[in-house]
């Protein structure tokens, strides 16, 4: 039997925030902000509680990354745009979009990944135990990618919404409840 959660490790969201922003001012301005050009473009901020961390571009754009929830993303996003505007920077709307979701989900039984990929079709499976240990399963529709491990365990990447990720997970239960394997 499946079990009937899943649990989201890791949000990425991107934003606009502004027309500019200048990382220089905000890294010596913002405790929890790093910036060095010479290693990477971008100014990273870091939020304890959500924790979560944010890629912050020149641009005004920015990447939220390593909330656990929506609600994570939008605490952070309102924290951040707060930091920015105390600085004196005007912030355009706080919207963003998902770029991805990675949760993990269990299948409460030992797998046959062999019987697996013959049976999904290798059209939409990887599988070759001797580079990586899972079986990468391609759903088309949402496109959202499954890695199914010998333990039954599944990580869920690709997804744009938590129901997409519930999706997958039940779409894997049932090609491999059809096929037997379960």
């Amino acid at each position: 039997m499946i079990d009937s959660t899943i649990k989201i490790e890791n949000i990425v969201a991107s934003m606009a925030l502004s027309d500019h922003f200048d990382l220089q001012h905000i890294s010596s301005s913002l405790e929890n902000a790093d910036y060095d050009k010479n290693k990477f473009p971008g100014l990273v901020y870091r939020i304890k509680d959500p924790k979560t961390a944010f890629l912050v571009f020149s641009s005004g754009k920015a990447n939220c990354t390593g909330a656990k929830s929506i609600e994570d993303v939008d605490v952070a996003i309102k924290m951040l745009s707060e930091d920015l505007r105390g600085l004196g920077y005007t912030i355009n709307r706080i919207s963003y979009t998902i770029q991805n979701i990675v949760a993990g989900a269990s299948i409460d039984t030992e797998l046959d990944l062999d019987a697996i990929a013959i049976g999904l079709g290798f059209e939409n499976v990887e599988y070759e135990p001797e580079v990586f240990p899972g079986l990468v399963y391609r759903i088309r529709d949402p496109k959202v990618v499954v890695l199914i491990f010998r333990s039954g365990k599944l990580v869920i990447t690709g997804a744009k919404t938590p129901e997409e990720c519930e999706f997958a997970k039940m779409h894997v239960w049932q090609q491999l409840d059809n096929l037997g394997l379960v």
